[in-house]
């Protein structure tokens, strides 16, 4: 029997993503799909990509009725506005996928100092389990409700994971940065994003306090047992889709390519979106656009003693959507490839 799902919040960039994904999932049926900008109208109306796959009309934001029909809710909300209906919708027995920043953070002082509002039901943070299959798949089958982490952090903590586990870097001397391409910002208007701002224009953005830095830190200091604390600059590019993050850390004793590239690659072997490319080779958002992979190279500065590691991935993808319906399909018992295993788009 397919899994009945709804995505709330889905004429968004990231909602619209998920819809074009789930609809083609082979054991799926997107029952509703809601937009406060839209109900009312057909889904074909905000997304024609659509037309002929999806055969619903946008409703209003109702927990109650999302959770008569459906048995998966992903929430493709703006940040603090998922955390209340993701509790209506746990109380009334739906497993929830959250794409927002609200059950990314763990600490709810932490959450109210960066998202300067208090949470709603910081009751559930602890139970919210991070959507990072690479980092915490057998919990994520388990869970109720998944927090898919940001599209900077899924980039930064699989280029840093293989180190900080292995205690190959001095946590104190992290560096990352990255850039991503517009459709990150979402699909309101807002005059830095209009073409001609945007187009033929590369800018650093969000400089030393952007909303990502605490959940890579977070989860960065989980793994390594003790807190770490990062630089993290993000920049717009003049693109629609990807995240190219280049992180750079110091070595805590020498280290060759060869040795670098067979740590990352024994710690991710068998993994299914994860391609390790070979010394000398470095990633570009290009060769995973439209698709869940993401593709890490590796480097060793010998002059400055530091490793420096690259990773791109699709935003809307591995970033989002994508990452969000592996984590279902762990929950469900799933091939966690299941739907989302095409090869990226090219050119």
């Amino acid at each position: 029997m397919k899994q009945k799902v709804a995505v709330a919040g889905a004429s968004g960039y990231t909602g619209a993503e998920l819809l074009r994904l789930l609809v083609r999932h082979p054991a799926v049926d997107v029952v509703a799909a809601t937009s406060e900008t839209y109900a009312g109208k057909p889904v074909r109306a905000a997304l024609p990509g659509l037309s002929g796959f999806v055969d619903l009309s946008f409703d209003t934001l109702d927990t109650t009725r999302l959770a008569s029909v459906a048995e998966i809710v992903f929430l493709a909300l703006p940040h603090t506005a998922s955390a209340t209906p993701a509790a209506a919708l746990l109380q009334a027995g739906c497993r929830v996928i959250d794409l927002s920043a609200d059950f990314r953070l763990r600490d709810p002082g932490v959450y109210e100092r960066w998202y300067r509002v208090a949470h709603p039901v910081p009751h559930l943070l602890t139970e919210a389990v991070c959507g990072l299959p690479e980092l915490y798949r057998d919990s994520i089958r388990q869970a109720r409700l998944v927090a898919v982490p940001g599209c900077y952090p899924t980039a930064a903590l699989l280029g840093l994971q293989p180190l900080v586990r292995a205690r190959k870097i001095a946590l104190d001397s992290i560096i990352v940065n990255a850039a991503s391409g517009i459709s990150g910002a979402g699909r309101k208007l807002d005059l830095p994003l209009h073409f001609s701002e945007a187009n033929e224009n590369f800018k650093a953005y969000a400089v030393a306090s952007h909303r990502h830095t605490p959940e890579m830190e977070q989860e960065l200091s989980r793994l390594a047992g003790q807190e770490v604390v990062l630089s993290f600059t993000p920049h717009l590019a003049p693109m629609t889709r990807g995240i190219l993050s280049t992180i750079y850390a110091t070595l805590t004793s020498p280290m060759v390519v060869e040795s670098l590239h067979e740590l990352f690659h024994h710690a991710y072997k068998g993994e299914p979106f994860l391609r390790v490319l070979p010394p000398g080779t470095f990633p570009e958002t290009k060769q995973v656009w439209g698709s869940n992979y993401c593709d890490i190279g590796v480097a060793v500065d010998s002059r400055a003693g530091r490793a420096i590691v690259i990773t791109a991935l699709d935003n809307l993808v591995k970033g989002a959507a994508g990452q969000a319906i592996q984590a279902m399909n762990l929950m469900v018992g799933l091939d966690e490839t299941l739907g989302i295993a095409a090869p990226p788009l090219f050119p």
